[in-house]
């Protein structure tokens, strides 16, 4: 969906200078991460991305309104991935921007408010009507800036975001198990906000599991008595209101109704039940999650507004929007899903709507590196740095999505144009390997002791053994005290199983990447290392580890 807070409209432009008389206002707003990233479900994310893109479309409208040129973000007229930062030419007031989000968010909060109110009626009464209404005031933290310059604009609007404008909302009663701060949503919320902290009876508990129960059967219409798939909302689950807000604004008649962008259908199931990470039968199933991000934009955009002004921006941000919605729908269906791609940024799943049959992190290897060549189809001069985590069914998504945060910004770090790849196991603990895009091939160059190749599926624990092997007897050293471990046998290692040898010693610096303070022999070891754990992980079967 959208492209929120990414280096492509962060808009560093220390050395810009745009000749012009005329004014402009850049606008963003907050939380973005932090609203994403409170997921316990797949369907969160994507309620999340629904509510801030069409939060920032109607910011965009609003500025058609007002006759304001829309510079940024391109295609004005689709909603879908609308980013959240936004350059307008023209005055576009503080208190607008204010008012058109908070109207409209406040909207869609009375939209589910009232569908539960009517579809969900209460034991007694609803209690909670303050909630909501607090909810509606301060959730969104608004930033604003304005100048006679692109360049003076956003440095007025960076500025401005140093100073924070920001409310928060008290914890009262009893805590969503997800946030830990956000009260549950039910019929008595708010009645006893007395008294923080309190715990519910016996009678209150049971009033709270009944409301769940009848508001999951009424979302996947169904008789109050009736047994949820919870494709919508588990009925042991306990959700805070803007939690809530996330799961209702997936349902097709609720977005309508707003004018809100609907699911997209995947075959017959437009809800996510076809994503089942847990065990089935003892089974549980990887999955791979990816996060990327261009690289150096800000930097790109400096260059488009010197030699090409507005119309260059214009273009550019268009030719990447345009991009993210191919992106999304072209993707492979039996691959997974994209949960949103609004330009330069983007998160995605692979996984099989068949727990019998998880995907094979071979097929997910395959099409990682045939990204870059998808990448390129936007045809602008940018390149590309990924995250990518490969995960057990237990892993809690929140922190899969940390770990893709953090896999993207290690790729980030060493240099760029490059993926890190992160096994993350049940236990928490994981292993990792960075690669240049260019270089990501080694892992297909792979040959083990019988002559097999890629192709035929290689004993990947032939080298991983050796590896072992070398490193309990300290023929490969890895202690940072050492001052000069020797990589040569490391080195051998790599070219026995890999016969790249000489490109890698060639080409070091490209490929291990721009490890400060390092010498070339720490870093080959640590690589090859790397690339071994992570192979023998992702080239072998793990599906049942």
């Amino acid at each position: 969906m959208a492209t929120w807070d990414t280096a492509a409209f962060r808009w560093a432009w220390p050395a810009l200078q745009i000749e012009s008389m005329s004014e402009y206002t850049a606008i963003s707003f907050a939380p973005v991460q932090g609203f994403i990233e409170k997921s316990r479900k797949l369907r969160d994310l994507f309620g999340a991305s629904l509510i801030l893109s069409y939060l920032s479309y109607k910011l965009v409208e609003q500025a058609r309104a007002s006759k304001l040129d829309v510079i940024s973000p391109g295609s004005p007229n689709i909603q879908k991935g609308m980013p959240n930062r936004i350059l307008v030419k023209g005055e576009f007031s503080r208190n607008d921007v204010k008012n058109t989000i908070q109207t409209e968010w406040q909207t869609i909060l009375e939209k589910c408010q009232f569908w539960i109110e009517q579809n969900v009626p209460a034991k007694e009464q609803y209690y909670w009507q303050q909630e909501w209404m607090r909810w509606g005031l301060y959730s969104w933290e608004i930033f604003w800036g304005h100048g006679d310059s692109i360049e003076s604009a956003m440095k007025d609007l960076e500025t401005r975001k140093l100073r924070r404008d920001w409310t928060a909302i008290n914890w009262i009663g009893d805590s969503s198990s997800l946030t830990g701060t956000d009260a549950i949503a039910w019929p008595r919320l708010g009645l006893e906000d007395s008294n923080p902290g309190r715990q519910l009876c016996g009678t209150e508990k049971a009033e709270l599991k009944d409301f769940y129960q009848r508001l999951s059967c009424v979302l996947e219409n169904l008789p109050p008595d009736g047994k949820p798939e919870g494709k919508f909302l588990a009925p042991n689950e306990r959700l805070s209101i803007p939690e809530l807000v996330k799961r209702l604004v997936t349902r097709e008649d609720i977005a309508k109704s707003l004018g809100m962008e609907t699911l997209p259908q995947k075959g017959y199931e437009q809800g996510f039940s076809d994503l089942i990470r847990m065990p089935k039968e003892g089974v549980g199933q990887w999955t791979g999650w990816f996060m990327g991000d261009g690289d150096r934009v800000g930097k790109k955009l400096q260059e488009i507004a010197k030699k090409e002004g507005d119309e260059g921006l214009k273009k550019f941000s268009e030719a990447m929007r345009s991009w993210g919605k191919q992106f999304v729908e072209t993707f492979p269906p039996d691959k997974g899903r994209v949960v949103y791609a609004g330009g330069d940024d983007f998160l995605g799943i692979i996984y099989s709507s068949k727990p019998d049959k998880p995907p094979e992190p071979i097929e997910a290897l395959e099409w990682l590196m045939e990204l870059p060549e998808e990448w390129k189809k936007h045809g602008q001069d940018i390149n590309l740095s990924v995250g990518f985590v490969w995960a057990g069914h237990s892993v809690p998504q929140r922190d899969i999505l940390q770990h893709c945060r953090e896999a993207e910004k290690r790729a980030k770090n060493l240099d760029r144009n490059r993926v890190t790849i992160r096994v993350v196991f049940n236990s928490g603990q994981y292993v990792q390997w960075t690669c240049p895009w260019d270089y990501l091939h080694i892992l297909k160059q792979y040959q083990d002791r019988d002559g097999k190749t890629w192709n035929q599926k290689p004993n990947w624990s032939h080298v991983y053994k050796d590896l072992a092997h070398l490193k309990n007897r300290h023929a490969i050293n890895f202690n940072p005290k050492e001052k000069r471990p020797d990589d040569e046998l490391a080195l051998t290692l790599f070219q026995l199983y890999f016969q790249d040898q000489e490109n890698l010693k060639k080409n070091w610096k490209h490929i291990v990447g721009d490890y400060e303070n390092s010498e070339e022999y720490k870093q080959i070891i640590y690589w090859i290392s790397d690339l071994i754990n992570v192979g023998w992980q992702l080239c072998s079967n793990i599906s049942s580890l």
